[in-house]
């Protein structure tokens, strides 16, 4: 039997839109799964972890229980999501078919599917452009995307957690584009915003 990671309590709040940033994945004894970031100002990580083994990978588990997992992830993730103005989620990356790429795909668009059937409005990044909004730089890698957030979003409990930065930087992109942005970014970095694709219910 599975357990899921416990949220991170709320550490501020801000005014607006409400945004949440997605960094979808699902976890592992070394791994804290899918990263949310509200931007009313908490964070939270739900992934699989199994407390009895903590070193059995996911993709050991027989498939029924892979299946159960995945579902307990996506159904915890909707509903820490709420109900937003706007989720921005990051898309898959291509080059990564390692760490059980068949189910982390699943999981994407199992949430995609959950969010847009609730009239969610959606927006999708890619890696790239979400590093470049973080660092300005579309290849930096992800140590730099989390002392990035650390000194833009102080206020995102991130503890080091590449997947939260991811979500925290997401949410603020989102933000950024609605015309509410969190802190005054470089015209460099502002340029991810500009190749994202936003949904047509989503107002900039």
């Amino acid at each position: 039997m599975t357990d899921l990671l416990d949220p991170l309590a709320p550490t501020i709040a801000t005014t607006g839109p409400v945004v949440i940033g997605l960094d979808p994945a699902i976890g592992s004894y070394d791994s804290t799964g899918t990263g949310i970031a509200s931007s009313n100002g908490w964070t939270d990580t739900v992934g699989y972890l199994d407390r009895r083994n903590k070193k059995k990978p996911f993709s050991g588990l027989p498939h029924p229980q892979r299946l159960d997992v995945l579902t307990n992830i996506a159904a915890r993730v909707i509903l820490h999501a709420g109900q937003p103005d706007l989720v921005v989620m990051e898309l898959p990356a291509p080059s990564r078919s390692g760490g059980a790429s068949h189910e982390r795909a699943w999981l994407w668009w199992e949430l995609y599917r959950r969010l847009t059937s609730r009239d969610t409005p959606v927006a999708l990044l890619t890696p790239n452009q979400r590093a470049l909004y973080a660092t300005g730089k579309g290849t930096a890698a992800k140590a730099v995307v989390v002392d990035a957030v650390a000194r833009r979003w102080p206020g995102w409990t991130t503890d080091g957690d590449d997947n939260l930065a991811d979500a925290v930087v997401l949410m603020a992109a989102g933000r950024d584009y609605l015309g509410h942005a969190i802190t005054d970014m470089p015209k460099a970095n502002r340029a991810a915003i500009g190749t994202a694709i936003w949904p047509d219910t989503a107002v900039a």
